[in-house]
């Protein structure tokens, strides 16, 4: 070699040592390094085995050639608090969030959901527990369009206004996924994507075919806006097929709609079994194999199943339909998730692992939930001042089928509270001084059971009926074996045990009981025996096994009728297994000699007044529900009135002549075309959480001015909307709808009234880009302290036939003391007045608006102003 070769040599030598030893020393374990380098060093360690098992929501723990990744599932729902998994503070339901028109309060909400959050993680890791809900990715918000009320999971929604929709589904992200430069304090996820909204029956099967129009002036606004202004790190594609293509198979939506156009960053989620629709029978049936499925999503831009699909992955590379690259892609987008949620770095460093577990219900957080029910409440009529009602009432009866029902305020995707107030609760604390009366009156609808605990006095540990109650047996595993940690006698099965077990020595992470006696009837006849309950129940009467509830995510009931004769002993057995979420159990019966309606109608004769409290419950509307009564099919509404056993019961109440106040409580719109016109005073309280039955009160007696907002319209009936699964907008939501609203979108009374005045607009350049400042007053000329929900409304004032009657395009909530008045200023950009046509394309044809100001839509006494663009 000649020397001037070799000294060449040993100068690149020398020159890429200090390379090579940098390259060797990157590990994703090393936290000095950028997540970026650690997640590809990690990813790059994996084998193909371990990559499939990774790309499933139940990711298995990794401990191999230098390796160490601990489990991990992906699923958690926090809709409104952390649900499914025992103690939590319930905040109202979605819709009733979306009713206070408050992004303030809704970003308070999610932070101390999130706080919720990482107390409950920061508890269960700390254990071991690496489980189903027990993980820090929230397949939360829904923010789907509430396009018809009949869809059963529009109460999971913002309602039925994109812009709205997505203000409050902003807010809520960044209080989920918190503002720390490095670390989430939780991942939100964003569903389902999109243009979908029901029905429920057919979604595993069903085309969503919408115009461009329609798909991006509705069905993705509020998606696009979350990911720009909020930084959504999750996206939950939909069931459903969107123009011929699964939703969670489609690159359009996926990769160049999403990630192309809009720049989403995060990583994407299929909702539960949507891989599944792509090849089985009586669903999409869009590919022919397990493998042609996974390829497809994986290749339309999936990152993470909630199935086990993927497990076919292994083949479809064996047949080349994929690349264990485009899985690498995948993964570095779950694993950049969970590294940006620290759980790779020393926790002591984390800024959210010092949250303690006593953050979880605190004083503080229940005082929230009361407020966020209190303005999450709409009054939708105050005939004569009707409210409030004195307290100086003598005899009050409280009447309804939602009166006492912990189960209808949590709604559905709740967690349990230890401080849980039903409206009969709430108003009794408020009067202690007045005698209340309570009958529930009729069930929520016809062929739908309504049911009593089991009272001790029909329940017996031996034949000789010497001991009321029966006989349990609680057992520290999930196989009803081994000693016993406790036996003794339940006088009632009816357990809450989010706070404490019933023994010390119990796992609260997986127990099992056994009830055992006899049962006997009061009367003879048709009984319904109902378990309501969580994670596995069985019933035996007899020896044979009458019902049971196996693997429910949240409580759930099952039911069957038996005939019982009058004082004869039955043996009656009742197994329990819990999994460590949710560890409640219920024995209920319905009994054949109930007249509910006489109960009711000699309650109210005795009274001064009567508050109804009537509406809907998630035991009838819902997600994908097995239910078929009149009225409702399969968790979605067939009719838009309220079930007719409870419209017999308001009628022959208000026929008395007695005060009645009308309360609701459901999640989505009713139409009380009878109620609205012959009750003095209604209120909607949609489904208002652990404080609702407080809020209502609260209101119902003037200790809160009511201030909440429909998110939704309310219809006459069914007959005015077009068909269910038309998703074309026509006619649909306050924006197209050309018939009479019974109440419209963004209405809502008070106890006082709000006057508007001296609207002006300036417009002003801000580059190249035109800004408008819309001013105007707001003064409460009133006699009451309030707060109002100012609300801004565009409309063309050239005739286009897509053109909407008016669009929300601003909104803020006032507080203002009687006799108060405060300047309103509201800030719209060019773009507010711009129809979209495809992405980044608009319609800038129409160039005269009228810009409305006012405590709802547009009407006679708005404030308006015209301006030209």
């Amino acid at each position: 070699m000649k020397k001037g070769m070799a000294v060449c040599l040993a100068l690149v030598l020398l020159l890429s040592m200090p390379f090579a030893q940098k390259e060797a020393a990157v590990s994703y374990t090393d936290e000095n390094l950028s997540v970026e380098q650690r997640v590809s060093d990690l990813v790059a360690k994996l084998t193909l085995p371990q990559k499939i098992k990774l790309l499933q929501y139940r990711s298995t723990a990794i401990d191999s050639n230098g390796v160490k990744v601990p489990a991990y599932n992906w699923w958690n729902e926090c809709l409104h608090g952390v649900a499914r998994a025992g103690k939590a503070t319930v905040f109202p339901q979605a819709i009733g969030l979306a009713a206070t028109w408050d992004t303030a309060l809704i970003f308070k909400v999610a932070d101390a959901i999130s706080d919720e959050a990482r107390a409950k993680y920061n508890y269960f890791s700390s254990k071991g527990q690496r489980g189903i809900y027990q993980g820090l990715n929230f397949w939360t918000p829904n923010i789907n369009i509430f396009r018809d009320p009949r869809w059963g999971r529009g109460m999971e929604t913002y309602g039925e206004d994109p812009f709205l929709t997505g203000k409050i589904a902003a807010s809520f992200v960044r209080g989920l996924q918190g503002n720390n430069p490095n670390y989430f304090k939780t991942i939100a996820t964003i569903k389902h994507f999109v243009v979908h909204s029901g029905p429920e029956s057919s979604r595993h099967r069903f085309n969503a075919n919408v115009s461009d129009y329609d798909f991006y002036n509705t069905y993705t606004p509020a998606f696009k806006r979350v990911i720009e202004e909020a930084g959504v790190y999750s996206l939950m594609c939909a069931y459903n097929r969107f123009r011929d293509k699964p939703c969670c198979g489609s690159d359009f939506l996926l990769t160049d709609l999403l990630r192309k156009q809009w720049g989403f960053k995060g990583f994407i989620v299929t909702d539960c079994g949507a891989v599944d629709d792509f090849y089985k029978k009586e669903t999409h049936q869009v590919v022919a194999t397990p493998e042609e499925a996974s390829a497809l999503a994986i290749k339309a831009g999936v990152d993470l199943e909630c199935g086990d699909i993927f497990n076919a992955i292994d083949k479809a590379i064996e047949k080349k339909l994929i690349t264990e690259a485009e899985l690498d892609v995948a993964l570095k987008r779950l694993f950049t998730a969970r590294f940006k949620l620290g759980l790779f770095d020393e926790k002591s460093k984390l800024p959210f692992n010092q949250i303690p577990f006593s953050v979880v219900e605190s004083a503080a957080n229940q005082q929230l939930a009361l407020e966020a029910a209190k303005k999450s409440i709409v009054l939708l009529k105050n005939e004569k001042n009707a409210l409030p009602l004195g307290k100086g009432l003598k005899t009050l009866a409280i009447i309804g089928p939602n009166a006492d029902d912990e189960e209808t305020i949590l709604a559905n995707y709740h967690g349990f509270s230890s401080h849980t107030v039903t409206p009969l609760k709430g108003i009794t604390k408020k009067l202690p001084n007045t005698k209340i009366l309570y009958a529930k009156g009729c069930a929520h609808a016809d062929g739908l059971p309504t049911y009593e605990i089991i009272p001790s006095t029909f329940l017996f540990a031996d034949a000789g009926q010497k001991s009321q109650g029966l006989k349990a047996t609680y057992y520290s595993n999930l196989q009803f074996k081994g000693e016993p940690v406790l036996s003794k006698i339940d006088t009632l099965i009816h357990f809450n045990w989010i706070e404490k077990l019933p023994a010390a020595k119990l796992n609260p992470f997986g127990f099992s009981v056994v009830w055992e006696g006899f049962i006997t009837a009061p009367t003879s006849g048709n009984y319904t025996l109902d378990v309501f309950g969580s994670n596995d129940v069985e019933l035996y009467l007899n020896n044979k096994k009458l019902l049971e509830l196996h693997n429910t995510h949240e409580p759930n009931h099952s039911y069957a009728n038996i005939e019982l004769k009058k004082n004869e002993l039955q043996q009656i057995k009742v197994k329990y297994v819990n999994r460590g979420s949710n560890p409640l159990i219920t024995l209920n019966w319905q009994r054949p000699d109930w007249n509910l309606l006489d109960e009711a109608m000699e309650v109210a004769k005795k009274a001064d007044a009567v508050v109804l409290c009537m509406g809907l419950s998630p035991r009838i509307e819902g997600e994908e529900m097995k239910i078929k009564l009149d009225g409702f099919d399969g968790g979605d509404r067939v009719k838009l009135a309220l079930p007719q056993v409870q419209q017999n019961l308001i009628k022959n109440i208000a026929a008395l002549g007695k005060p009645v106040v009308l309360v609701l409580l459901n999640g989505s719109a009713v139409a009380i075309n009878w109620e609205k016109d012959n009750l003095p005073a209604i209120l909607e309280s949609f489904y208002g959480g652990q404080a609702a039955g407080t809020a209502i009160a609260d209101v119902l007696f003037g200790d809160y001015n009511p201030s909440g907002k429909l998110p939704v319209t309310f219809y006459r009936s069914e007959s005015d909307l077009p068909a269910f699964d038309d998703y074309n907008m026509q006619g649909r939501t306050y924006r197209y709808f050309t018939g009479k609203p019974l109440f419209p979108f963004g209405f809502g009374l008070s106890y006082t009234k709000f006057e508007f005045s001296k609207i002006a607009v300036q417009k002003k350049q801000v580059g190249n880009k035109s800004v408008y400042a819309v001013e105007a007053n707001i003064k409460n000329i009133g006699n009451f302290d309030g707060e109002e929900v100012a609300q801004l409304y565009i409309k063309s004032k050239e005739s286009k036939t897509t053109s909407p009657n008016c669009s929300l395009k601003s909104f803020q909530r006032v507080a203002l003391k009687k006799g108060e008045t405060k300047k309103l200023v509201f800030n719209l950009s060019e773009t507010d007045f711009y129809e979209q046509l495809a992405n980044d394309q608009w319609n800038k044809s129409n160039q005269q608006f009228e810009i409305f100001i006012d405590g709802g839509q547009p009407g006679l006494g708005s404030l308006k102003k015209d301006i030209r663009l």
